[in-house]
C-alpha cells in the first residue's frame, strides 16, 4: 500500500477516534482503513492505537507520530495548493526566444500589454536568429519564422508577414521605380551577408516562385541596419512587412513590386508539450494570437492597384 495514503488514513482515524467514521469520511471500507493502520504499525514496528471492543485511543508513540504526520500532510497540502495555483493562475518565469527584429518591433510591445493583465509573470526574452533547442536550453516558448523543421514540437500559428520590396522616396526620385523584378539589377539593393530565409529575394512570376540574388554597396549580417539604410535613401530592401510595415504606413518607405510578392511568411509560437500546458504559456500565446490575427497591424496599408 501507498505509505502516504496510509498516513492520511491514520490521521483521520486519530482525528475522529473511529475506524468506521474515518472510513466513511475517506470513502473506503472499515477493513481497508484498519489495513492501512496495521501496515503503518508493521513498518514502524510500534503500536499506534490502544484498542478495546468499544474505543480506540492513541498510544504515547501514536501521539508523537500523529503530530509529525499532521505536519507532513499539512506541508504536502500547501505544496499541492501552491502548484495548483501556479498552474491555474499565470505566474512564474516565462522564457521566450525570438528573432531580434520581431522581438524588438512587436513582441516587446505585446509583452508590455500582457504584463498589465498578468503582472505576476516574469518575462525573460532572448533575441537570436538561431533555432533553439527548447528542452536543452530550458526555453518555454519560441517564435519561429517560416516553416518548422522539427515535427515533434507543437506550433501554433500566430501571424503572417509579407516579403516587401521597398525604398525611400529620396532614392526612387534619383534612381527610378523598378517595374519588374528583373529591373532590380539596375538598382542598389541592400542585402544580408549570411544565408537565411531572407537572404534571397523571392517573387512570383508567371505562377512560379523565382529567386533573385541582387547586389549593392551595403551589406549586413542582420536586417535592421538595412532597413535604416533604406529609410535614409541608400537603396532598396526586401524585408518582412513586420519590419517595414509601420515605415510604409508612415510613408518613410514606399512598397514596390507588390504584384510579384511571394507567399506570406508564417510566424508560429512553438513549444514542447500540448498536454498540461502551463497557464503562463497558454495565456501568452492566446494573447498574441488575439493581437496579431487575423490581419497583423503591420500589414495595414493600401496595396498598389
Amino acid at each position: 500500500m501507498d505509505k502516504l495514503n496510509s498516513m492520511r488514513v491514520f490521521a483521520e482515524v486519530a482525528r475522529l477516534g473511529s475506524y468506521t467514521a474515518a472510513a466513511e469520511e475517506l470513502g473506503i471500507s472499515r477493513a481497508m482503513a484498519s489495513r492501512h493502520v496495521n501496515q503503518l504499525e508493521d513498518s514502524l514496528n510500534v503500536r499506534l492505537f490502544n484498542r478495546t471492543t468499544r474505543h480506540i485511543s492513541l498510544t504515547e508513540v501514536g501521539r508523537s507520530y500523529h503530530e509529525r504526520v499532521k505536519l507532513i500532510l499539512g506541508e504536502l497540502e500547501d505544496t499541492e495548493r501552491a502548484i495548483t495555483e501556479l498552474h491555474s493562475e499565470p505566474r512564474g518565469t516565462l522564457k521566450i526566444m525570438a528573432p531580434p527584429s520581431f522581438g524588438s518591433f512587436h513582441l516587446a510591445r505585446a509583452i508590455s500589454a500582457y504584463k498589465e493583465l498578468y503582472p505576476d509573470v516574469i518575462i525573460e526574452m532572448i533575441l537570436t536568429d538561431r533555432t533553439p533547442d527548447l528542452v536543452e536550453e530550458g526555453i518555454d516558448l519560441a517564435i519561429v519564422l517560416g516553416e518548422l523543421d522539427d515535427s515533434s514540437l507543437i506550433a501554433r500559428h500566430i501571424a503572417t508577414s509579407r516579403r516587401v520590396v521597398c525604398g525611400a522616396q529620396e532614392y526612387l526620385n534619383k534612381s527610378g521605380i523598378p517595374q519588374t523584378p528583373e529591373e532590380l539589377e539596375q538598382h542598389n539593393c541592400l542585402t544580408l551577408t549570411h544565408r537565411s530565409p531572407l537572404s534571397d529575394w523571392r517573387f512570383i512570376i508567371d505562377g512560379r516562385e523565382i529567386k533573385f540574388y541582387p547586389d549593392g554597396n551595403f551589406k549586413s549580417n542582420t536586417a535592421d541596419p538595412l532597413r535604416i539604410a533604406a529609410i535614409n535613401g541608400c537603396g532598396l530592401v526586401q524585408l518582412p512587412s513586420y519590419m517595414v510595415g509601420l515605415d510604409i504606413q508612415s510613408t518613410r518607405l514606399q512598397p514596390l513590386l507588390e504584384q510579384f510578392e511571394p507567399e506570406e511568411l508564417p510566424i508560429s509560437a512553438v513549444y514542447v508539450h500540448r498536454r498540461h500546458l502551463s497557464t503562463k504559456i497558454r495565456t501568452f500565446v492566446d494573447f498574441i494570437c488575439d493581437r496579431f490575427l487575423p490581419t497583423p497591424y503591420w500589414d495595414n496599408w493600401i496595396p498598389e492597384s
